[in-house]
């Protein structure tokens, strides 16, 4: 698949999710990271159950970082691992403490904080910020390749394919193209490939039919 044929698909898919957009629901950077951290390995809905209670009782991150965990764990529980509490409340005294309760801006300080990696800061600076960074989550990753957009066996080499082929004002609104058609149609297990509107662009697609009526 050549460049031309790659930035194609690309367009369908603006075509396709014009409204795509972080699913996550928050008010504030702080709010942001925490939605996000929580979101590892759980759904955004189910995050979405959780946080209202969270962001009333602890508001910013001066707040949360004077929580316990034996306090805030109850709360996220079913969003997974109770190390996500330990975490975020960890974070938050480091935002608290280094940079004046306000959560950093660049990807090297967010990714020093406890629980976030490169994918976490890329959304928060993404989304939050209005910062060019494309972030590769599950969906991303198995979307971006199925399609033929890249090559990659690795989320990192994901990344470096898909920034080098769209243009950087769009980073941010692609990673959404990708995880809505990721969630909506191109599914992990079942990928509705006989209803997908890319289905002739796409090489799994077309195979995915193939071996149907073969």
């Amino acid at each position: 698949m050549n460049r031309k044929q790659k930035e194609q698909i690309l367009e369908k898919l603006e075509a396709l999710y014009p409204e795509a957009k972080a699913e996550l629901h928050f008010t504030s950077p702080y709010e942001m990271l925490v939605a996000t951290m929580l979101s590892a390995q759980c759904t955004d809905k189910q995050v979405n159950r959780v946080t209202p209670a969270v962001f009333a009782r602890y508001p910013d991150a001066a707040a949360m970082a004077e929580a316990a965990e034996e306090e805030l764990y109850p709360m996220v529980k079913s969003c997974g691992f109770k190390s996500k509490a330990g975490n975020i409340i960890a974070a938050c005294r480091i935002i608290r403490d280094e940079h004046g309760g306000e959560v950093p801006r660049t990807r090297e300080e967010l990714t020093r904080l406890p629980g976030v990696g490169r994918k976490t800061a890329n959304v928060v600076l993404s989304n939050a910020f209005g910062i060019p960074a494309f972030a590769v989550d599950t969906h991303v990753f198995r979307v971006s390749n199925r399609l033929g957009l890249c090559r990659a066996d690795t989320v990192e080499e994901t990344e470096k394919q898909m920034t080098a082929l769209i243009p950087e004002e769009k980073w941010g609104q692609a990673h959404h193209w990708l995880i809505w058609h990721g969630r909506r149609v191109c599914k992990a297990q079942r990928p509705l490939c006989e209803s997908c509107g890319l289905r002739e662009d796409c090489p799994y697609g077309r195979k995915n039919g193939d071996e149907k009526h073969a």
